[in-house]
């Protein structure tokens, strides 16, 4: 479908500005909401943003669920305020940095908070009534608290190195399991709720100030994750022993030599192409549900998976060998659109694409998206620079999360002389302010709708990078402090975006 022509900015949840040590549903997120609005910006594009953990370098995407929320977004401040908390629980909060998530630290603190608060819940004798009517429609909860509860009891452990009952999801296991960890159970809905209300309560926010928000959903899940553990039929796990045959990623490409080896388990695709009502397709049809209830635009990470995915044998070091499968195609979207209607879907179709990709993105009518910092690294008829873009349903970006900042990118060494020339040359650029003449391209170019990461928007060098893909440490650890979400920053956004007809 084709979204209204707009612009807007990359900015992960947790990078939002904060006392408690990570970016979370409070103050920071209600400011920067009204920081988007004025500067005329219509889209706040986030990560995924569901629990995460240190096994997986605390990853967005790699998480315990598709559908819960991470509880380290949460906001102790609106805790406080309803009375689960007070204010002695403030006294400890440790002095965090403003630049860098501590994980460790930030989740012990934060599980202190959440525990007290649960404990207040526990002792008020009119409990929010708001709570009952969450546990009964949030279908997935019951399955999500279970497996958290049983994950703390064995040590954080994956579910498929628990008992063999458990993780084989025996009815009378799992029955005992429930009623020895009811409080765990307890807990965990709990702090979903709260999650989740704060949520909406920020999504009509950003609603009422005209922000639209642009969620992010991978296309796969992880092994150590509640989807897979409660629905082993619709992923490739040997039907005996649970484990893993073959996992997902993608082969050797401009950010990897050897390619990635994501480690996710692929989908039963070929056994279910075309049954709608087989629980995969109910699965999936669940998950959009649950997207567009937080988000009003789903970017989809890894579209290409749709059409053929790469398949790596689970014993595999690398993604280098490995296979083409097929994917569900158009069959599967219009199954789901057969439930839900149009799908405002953004398709990042970017790594190796080819016709088939292409055309199965243009029968859909989803928006693609073109990196301008992929824009230089061939000839004039590279598809990335504006002067190619063949149509206005597409979405433009500086760059991404996976991405070197702006400035990063263009001093590194990764671009030789006539590269950095060319660059130059094609934004009438002298250098100087290379990040602000990079938004501007995106601006200028005929895409419906264009997006700058916010460590472009401040002209921050690779120091402040996301994430390096083909890497664990150090990623997803960066915090925008608040100082640098400036008037003037608003001001000079505003300008540009009026300016190229954005606003």
């Amino acid at each position: 479908m084709n979204f209204a022509r707009g612009s807007g900015v990359l900015l992960h949840i947790s990078s939002l500005p904060g006392r408690f040590g990570i970016g979370d549903l409070g103050r920071g997120a209600y400011e920067f909401i009204d920081f988007l609005a004025d500067s005329r910006q219509k889209y706040w594009q986030f990560l995924p943003i569901g629990p995460t953990c240190a096994i997986s370098a605390n990853s967005p995407y790699m998480s315990f669920s598709a559908f819960a929320g991470n509880p380290l977004l949460i906001d102790p401040e609106e805790l406080l305020a309803e009375g689960l908390l007070m204010r002695e629980d403030f006294t400890y909060v440790p002095d965090f940095s403003e630049y860098l998530v501590d994980f460790d630290r930030v989740a012990l603190c934060k599980a202190e908070m959440l525990g007290k608060a649960w404990r207040s819940f526990c002792e008020s004798a009119d409990q929010d009534h708001g709570y009952r009517e969450f546990c009964e429609k949030a279908f997935w909860l019951n399955d999500y608290a279970l497996f958290m509860a049983i994950k703390e009891k064995y040590q954080s452990g994956p579910w498929y190195g628990w008992p063999a009952e458990i993780a084989g999801r025996n009815e009378a296991a799992l029955k005992e399991e429930a009623g020895k960890l009811s409080g765990r159970i307890g807990y965990h809905r709990f702090v979903q709720y709260c999650f989740h209300r704060q949520w909406q309560k920020m999504k009509a926010y950003a609603s009422s100030k005209g922000v639209s928000l642009v969620g992010d959903m991978p296309i796969y899940v992880a092994h150590d994750s509640v989807d897979v553990w409660a629905n082993p039929d619709c992923f490739l796990l040997d039907r005996k022993t649970l484990a893993l045959t073959h996992v997902a990623g993608v082969p050797p490409d401009y950010f990897s030599d050897t390619g990635q080896r994501w480690g996710n388990p692929l989908y039963r695709w070929q056994e279910k192409r075309g049954v709608v009502n087989h629980p995969l397709y109910e699965w999936w049809v669940k998950r959009f549900q649950a997207m567009f209830t937080i988000s009003d635009i789903c970017r989809i990470d890894h579209f290409r998976g749709f059409e053929s995915c790469w398949q790596i044998a689970a014993s595999e070091k690398t993604a280098v060998n490995g296979r083409w499968l097929k994917g569900p195609g158009l069959d599967f979207f219009k199954a789901m659109q057969h439930e839900l209607g149009d799908l405002p879907i953004i398709a990042e179709d970017l790594g190796i694409i080819t016709p088939e990709v292409i055309e199965l993105r243009e029968k859909l009518q989803f928006p693609g998206m073109k990196i301008l910092q992929f824009a230089f690294d061939s000839d004039a008829g590279n598809l990335y620079l504006p002067h190619n873009f063949s149509d206005a349903n597409c979405v433009v970006f500086t760059g991404t999360h996976d991405n070197d900042t702006t400035l990063g990118w263009f001093l590194s060494d990764k671009l030789s002389e006539p590269v950095r020339h060319k660059i130059l040359k094609y934004a009438n650029s002298n250098g100087s302010g290379i990040h602000r003449d990079m938004i501007r391209l995106a601006m200028s170019s005929v895409a419906n709708i264009s997006i700058y990461p916010m460590q472009d928007l401040l002209g921050f060098g690779t120091d402040c990078r996301m994430n390096t893909p083909g890497t664990v440490a150090g990623n997803w650890r960066w915090r925008c402090a608040s100082r640098f979400i400036t008037d003037e920053l608003a001001q000079w956004l505003r300008r540009e975006t009026e300016f190229y007809n954005r606003a």
